[in-house]
C-alpha cells in the first residue's frame, strides 16, 4: 500500500506560548495526526485564546462532549499549525471562506487569503488529520464503516468499485470499502466542491494502490488501525 508517514501533534507542543516553525518540504503535504484523547486537556485550556469567537460559538452548540472534544482539538490544531507555518501567532491568522463552487457566494471551504497555503481538515472519533500544501489539497480519515451498512452506502460507489467488492470476502469489504470513500472525500474537498458533487462519479478504486486522477495525486495515509485516510494534491 502506498503510504505517506504523518507528523503526531504532542500535547506539550500545544501548551508552547508561541507557535513553534512548521516548514513544507517540495511539493509533499504536511500531514499531522491529532489524539484527541490525549490533546483534549491541552486544547481546552488554549481555546479561548486561540480560537475565534465564531469557532466557540459553534464549539458550544455540540450536545455530545466527545463531538465537542473533537471540534476543539481539531481546530485548535489547525490554528496552531498553520501560525506555525506562516510565522503568525494562531490567532492572528486569518481564515474566510472562498466562494461555493455552484453559486459563488462566500461559504465554500475555509481558505488563506491569497492562497500562498492551502490546507485541510478532517476528524472522527478520537483522531484529527490535517493536511498543509502549497497546492490544493484534501483529506479525510474515518473508522473502518461495518460490513452492515456497506450495503446502505453503495450509492457512492463507482459500478467500478461496486463490483470489486462485491467479489471479496466479507472481512475484506469494510477496509476496502472505508478505503474507497476517504480517497473519495480526499479527492472532493481537494477540489473544494466536497459531498455536492457525486461521489460515485469518479473511480478511485478499493484496492491497495489508488487509481490514477488527472491533475492529482491520491495516496492513502497510515493512521492507527481501525480507521483509513487518504490525502489528495493537485498537481501541475
Amino acid at each position: 500500500m502506498t503510504l505517506v508517514t504523518q507528523q503526531l501533534l504532542l500535547p506539550e507542543r500545544l501548551s508552547d506560548p508561541g507557535p513553534a516553525r512548521a516548514v513544507l518540504v517540495g511539493a509533499s503535504p504536511g500531514l499531522w495526526l491529532v489524539d484527541t484523547t490525549a490533546y483534549r486537556a491541552h486544547a481546552a485550556r488554549h481555546a479561548p485564546g486561540t480560537l475565534d469567537a465564531q469557532e466557540l460559538a459553534r464549539a458550544a452548540e455540540f450536545v455530545r462532549a466527545a463531538d465537542r472534544d473533537s471540534y476543539v482539538c481539531a481546530h485548535v490544531a489547525l490554528r496552531r499549525l498553520l501560525g506555525a507555518y506562516l510565522g503568525l501567532a494562531p490567532r492572528e491568522v486569518a481564515v474566510e471562506r472562498a466562494p461555493c463552487a455552484h453559486c459563488d457566494e462566500p461559504h465554500g471551504r475555509p481558505v488563506l487569503p491569497g492562497g500562498a497555503l492551502h490546507f485541510s481538515l478532517s476528524h472522527c472519533t478520537g483522531i484529527s488529520l490535517l493536511a498543509f500544501a502549497t497546492a490544493p489539497v484534501g483529506v479525510d480519515v474515518e473508522e473502518v464503516v461495518p460490513l452492515r451498512t456497506i450495503a446502505e452506502l453503495s450509492d457512492v460507489l463507482h459500478p467500478r468499485e461496486a463490483a470489486e467488492l462485491a467479489v471479496l470476502p466479507s472481512a475484506e469489504r469494510p477496509p476496502a470499502f472505508t478505503r474507497v470513500w476517504t480517497r473519495k472525500e480526499a479527492y472532493l474537498k481537494g477540489l473544494g466542491v466536497g459531498l455536492s458533487e457525486n461521489p460515485a462519479a469518479d473511480y478511485v478504486g478499493s484496492g491497495p494502490v489508488p487509481a490514477g486522477l488527472p491533475g492529482w495525486t491520491l495516496t492513502d495515509v497510515l493512521v492507527p488501525d481501525g480507521h483509513c485516510a487518504a490525502v489528495a494534491l493537485r498537481t501541475p
